[in-house]
Parts: structure tokens; sequence; C-alpha cells
């Protein structure tokens, strides 16, 4: 009899296992076949859910070894045991720190601002909606990307940490979790797609409880950038653009896939390094730019200058291009924050559309008599 009843519960103990094995496998698959929020960025997933959301950043660094996986919990809700191994997030945030400027528009966006705790080096931050914040004491300045103020931080204790890394090695994020304070890697810089850049704003509107403003902002910039395509949609790519300036001894231009060279494209001109397959840029000697891009008849000049002659100033040669003889050179890094932040780099990300348009005006006037430049400057 007791042989029977040992032999009963251990089918009963197994049979159990077997039940919670298919509930895990079907709680995984029905996670998988979820929805997916995002649709333009390549590192952003975004899984909602009755009480919680699932977010992804995939590729979070080039040649990344591994994905990240956070859940993105609201108050008095249950998540689902297959799901507590990843770093769990109370949503919506209260407090937060983050390490890029590029976020600051998107907090601004959906109204959030007040809720930015600390920043390291505050000068970066141009806004001036947010300068305000930093000069009434609301946002610390915490220190500096690489060497963040741990101490500072454990003491301001912010519901949550958005940072950034750029290898495989990243002993700062390694020390701040270690620390006991909460830390969600972003990886919007690794966007090659302007609006899949500007959907960034998503992971912000379910970090604090606004997914329909970020996106009743997002379905905005979409329009005005398909708008913005309309315009050249039957313009033929003919006008021959250099982008780029030297570095130190390189000259460093956009290859083909890059978040510069998809706004050259979508602007309907003959972008000479369209045929460099790959993202970000690469270094060519001064020779190399001069030989293929001397009779270009536009050059988008990279760095804060205001004329042509202290462009002439920083390098002579530059005077053998056609584009600075006719005067057609033109920056988007002309503007400087109050504090000496570059304001392009802050809000372009968030705002392609706006960007899309400065190329526009610069390539094919005429198609916007009208608009007034929002990051590009002509040099004089």
């Amino acid at each position: 009899m007791k042989l029977s009843s040992y032999k009963i519960l251990l089918v009963v103990v197994l049979l159990s296992f077997i039940s919670c094995k298919k509930a895990d496998k079907s709680e995984s698959k029905s996670i998988l076949n979820a929805k997916n929020e995002i649709e333009y960025a390549n590192s952003l997933a975004i899984y909602k859910y009755e009480g919680f959301s699932i977010v992804k950043v995939i590729n979070p660094w080039p040649n990344a070894e591994k994905d990240f996986t956070y859940i993105l919990k609201e108050k008095n809700s249950a998540i689902p045991d297959s799901l507590k191994k990843y770093n769990t997030i109370q949503v919506p945030l209260q407090s937060i720190v983050v390490t890029s400027t590029t976020i600051v528009p998107y907090l601004e966006m959906l109204g959030v601002e007040n809720r930015l705790a600390g920043f390291p080096h505050t000068d970066y931050i141009s806004s001036k909606k947010t300068r305000k914040l930093i000069d009434n004491g609301t946002v610390k300045n915490v220190g500096q990307n690489e060497k963040l103020n741990i101490e500072q931080l454990i003491e301001m204790n912010p519901e949550l940490i958005v940072t950034f890394g750029i290898d495989n090695n990243n002993p700062m994020i390694d020390n701040l979790a270690k620390s006991g304070l909460k830390v969600c890697i972003q990886a919007d810089w690794m966007e090659q797609s302007p609006l899949g850049k500007a959907e960034w704003i998503k992971l912000y509107g379910a970090l604090f409880g606004k997914e329909k403003e970020a996106k009743t902002q997002f379905d905005a910039i979409i329009k005005n950038y398909k708008e913005a395509l309309d315009l050249v949609s039957t313009k033929k790519p003919t006008a021959t653009v250099l982008y780029g300036s030297m570095y130190q001894d390189q000259w460093y231009v956009a290859k083909a896939n890059s978040w510069v060279a998809q706004f050259l494209k979508d602007s309907k001109v003959n972008y000479l390094w369209s045929d460099t397959e790959g993202t970000g840029s690469i270094g060519l000697s001064f020779e190399k730019v001069l030989e293929k891009a001397k009779t270009a008849q536009y050059w988008i000049a990279t760095g804060p200058y205001k004329t042509v002659a202290e462009l002439e100033k920083i390098n002579p040669h530059y005077s053998q291009f056609d584009a600075f003889k006719t005067k057609q050179v033109y920056t988007f890094e002309g503007k400087i924050g109050a504090t000496g932040g570059t304001i392009y780099y802050e809000s372009a990300p968030s705002r392609p559309d706006l960007v899309l348009k400065d190329y526009i005006k610069i390539f094919h006037a005429d198609l916007l008599p009208n608009y007034t430049f929002t990051f590009a400057q002509k040099l004089n």
C-alpha cells in the first residue's frame, strides 16, 4: 500500500513537472508571438502586455556579444515567472539619470523633463528648457560618461540610469549594477535609419507611462518625413555632394549605409561616396578626397565653422574645391548652446523630418521657399 502511494505521488510530481515545462514553453511562445510595437528601429523591440512590457535592446554596440531584456512592471501588477530572471523596472518612473544628450529631447517631447535627476557633464545640454532645470539645481552634474560619480548616484538613488556602451568591455556599467543601481542600456546611436533613430522616443514613452504621447509624436514625425520625401519624389539626383572635413591627418566621409548618407539619398542628390558600403565613416587622405570631389557642387562640412575664411584658415588646401570657390559650403554643427553643446548632436536624432527639410532646402531651395533652416547654416 505504501509502495503504491509512493508510485502515485511520483506520477503526480512528474506530471506536474511536465505540465510546468509545457506552461513555460507556451508562455515563451506567447511572448515571442506578441506584436512588436517598434516598426523602424533595428536595435529596439517593445512588447506590450496587461500590466507590464518587455523591452529588448538588440546589438547595443558593434559586435555585441549579448542583447539586453528588461521588464517594465506597472504598480500592483504581476509578471510571469519565466520573466523574473530579467531586470525589472518599476514604471512609470519618477526619476531618471541619462548619459546622452540625444535623450533630452525625448523627455521634453513627452513633458517629463522635470523627472531628469542627473546628467554627466551638464554643459553638453543645450536645450533652454532643461538648462533652466540645471541652473536651478534640479538636474545634478554626475561626472563624466566614463567616470560617473557612483557615490553621488547612490546618494541620489534615481529609479533608473539609462546609459550606453561602446564595446564588450564596460566596467562603468558593471560598477553601477554592482552598486545596486538600476541600469538600462540604450542603443539609439546604433540606428542608421533616420526614422529608426527617432523611434526610440517609444522607449521613454514606455518608461514614463506615456506610450500614447510617444506614438502621437512619432507618427507626426513620420508624416512630416514622408511629406518631405514627396517634395523631391520627381527630382533626379544630379547635384554632386562632398561630405566631411579633415580631422588630424584623415578626412572622414560617411559610408553608404550610414545615418548621414540616408539623408543625402532621401534628399535626392548624388553623394560621391554612395558606393562605399557599410555604416559609420571611412578615413581617407586629403589627396583621395580632392581627386574624387574637387568638382563637387556642394560641400557639407563637419565642424562649427561660420565662414569660408575660417575654413580656409584651418586648412588652406580647402580652397581647391569648387564648392569652396562658389561658396556652396554648409555645416549642421555651427549652432552652439549657451554652455558649448552642439545643438545638432542633441536634437537632430529626434527630429529627422527637420534634418531632411534642411537638406532639401540646401539642394532644392525652390521646393521650400518659406522654410528656415533648423540646423544647417551656409558659411558666409
